[in-house]
């Protein structure tokens, strides 16, 4: 007898419920339903994002794994829209950039920014970070103790706005970060309602678009040396130059991208060495070998830092700083015996990926030396790690972040002994992106 193929969609996907109690755990909740329910799976979509608009997705579509990676972002990619995922969700704050753009678009954009993102230019960086760095945390043996997470927000949005817009550390530059925080992460039910920060989030909004077409309005009568001067003056393949209102979406994105991430990675790597005293240990003689006792580190000197490194990677599969990176839908597509419709919304997601046991040995525990020979286990899948993203349209700032992450953690730790004062870790919450739900608090003391 002849059998008909069962096609599955999008209503008979498995549901799991994720309420806010379980956004301290998500990576650990994502990766558990797809061991239980396989690499796709759905939960209803959030009304306070979509609202009540019957057109809009009632289910948001989880992939987890490497290849529902692999698939998204390489095999299947013209399946899925950037600006469709992202825009819903950070178009009404900041606008579009690299980021929310699909297609030829993005390309045209990218072409333009790429040369100031090679590895040759980070050496144009390296000064600028070390000189931040050294400044904001020449006070903190004075002060005794301090919120690793603020400090590293301060460190990565400085290095930001300097090397990437050209605005030097001061007030301005404190300002506009507490602009940005207070966009994405400074809702306080406890002290207004979702009304009033709605109007305060307007007022955010309309005073950091002012200050920055003022920034690009100065740049384009006397062009400086930073990714701005150099977007303010490109000109694309058909000559066209960029308007005030893509420079505007570029700017903010560049200033919310290139420190947001890097701010959540270099924050939890101090934490967790401080925590782990033997990888700690390991990375200190490691340096000593490579830096002595100099404080000029050159990109090859960085570079050598294998063990840091491993550190490094093991706080990005651990702390994955974008849990669950969105995409909309626009064509449809099957995947595990489930057919996706164009208009869905699709997670694929990170965090998950990188606590997998059938990819990692002991995913929920912090252990560097899963990275470093003879184990390196990101290396079964090439899909399988993936902090930066993967495929053709892997993170810009991929050499900027991890440039900067090593030499804020060569200098702080050559510089000071961390200790943390909280017998417990902060948790994570978020998700898309991830703050500590209280202060990352360490005792800082001088090193001899």
């Amino acid at each position: 007898m002849d059998t008909v193929a069962t096609t599955w969609g999008i209503e008979d996907l498995p549901r799991i419920d994720l309420g806010p109690e379980s956004l301290d755990q998500l990576p650990a909740r994502l990766a558990a339903a797809a061991v239980t329910h396989g690499p796709i799976f759905a939960t209803p979509a959030n009304p306070e994002i979509w609202g009540d608009d019957p057109t809009g997705p009632r289910h948001i579509v989880f992939m987890v794994g490497p290849e529902a990676n692999q698939f998204i972002l390489h095999t299947h990619r013209d399946h899925f829209s950037h600006d469709l995922g992202w825009t819903p969700l950070v178009g009404p704050l900041i606008g579009k950039g690299l980021l929310n753009m699909d297609g030829d678009e993005h390309a045209r954009h990218r072409r333009l920014m790429n040369p100031a993102f090679t590895v040759a230019y980070m050496a144009r960086y390296l000064p600028i970070m070390q000189r931040v760095i050294a400044t904001r945390t020449a006070g903190w043996a004075a002060r005794g103790e301090v919120d690793l997470y603020d400090e590293a927000r301060k460190i990565t949005f400085d290095v930001a706005a300097e090397a990437l817009v050209g605005i030097p550390t001061g007030p301005q530059v404190d300002h506009l970060r507490d602009l940005f925080y207070d966009l994405f992460h400074g809702y306080d039910e406890a002290r207004e309602t979702w009304e009033e920060y709605a109007l305060r989030m307007v007022m955010s909004q309309r005073e950091l678009n002012l200050t920055l077409l003022g920034e690009i309005a100065r740049r384009r009568q006397s062009p400086t040396d930073d990714i701005l001067g150099f977007m303010v003056q490109a000109h694309d393949e058909d000559g066209r130059e960029l308007s005030d209102e893509q420079l505007l979406g570029h700017v903010n994105i560049l200033l919310v991208a290139g420190h947001e991430t890097t701010t959540t990675l270099s924050a939890w790597l101090l934490y967790e060495l401080a925590r782990h005293p033997e990888t700690l240990a390991e990375v200190r003689a490691e340096m000593n070998i490579a830096l002595g006792d100099g404080e000029t580190l050159s990109l090859e000197s960085l570079r050598g830092l294998k063990a840091l490194g491993w550190a490094i990677d093991e706080t990005g599969r651990f702390h994955a700083p974008v849990r669950n990176a969105p995409r909309g839908v626009v064509k449809d597509f099957e995947f595990a015996g489930y057919t996706i419709p164009a208009g869905s919304q699709v997670r694929y997601s990170i965090g998950a990926t990188h606590r997998l046991p059938t990819l990692w040995r002991e995913p929920d525990r912090w252990d560097p030396q899963r990275f470093a020979p003879p184990r390196e286990e990101q290396r079964q899948h090439p899909f399988a790690f993936l902090p930066f993203g993967a495929g053709p349209r892997i993170c810009i700032g991929l050499h900027f972040a991890q440039v900067e992450v090593k030499a804020m953690a060569a200098h702080i730790l050559r510089a000071y002994d961390l200790t943390p004062l909280d017998a417990q870790p902060p948790a994570e919450i978020g998700f898309i992106t991830t703050v500590p739900d209280r202060p990352m608090r360490v005792r800082v003391a001088p090193r001899g």
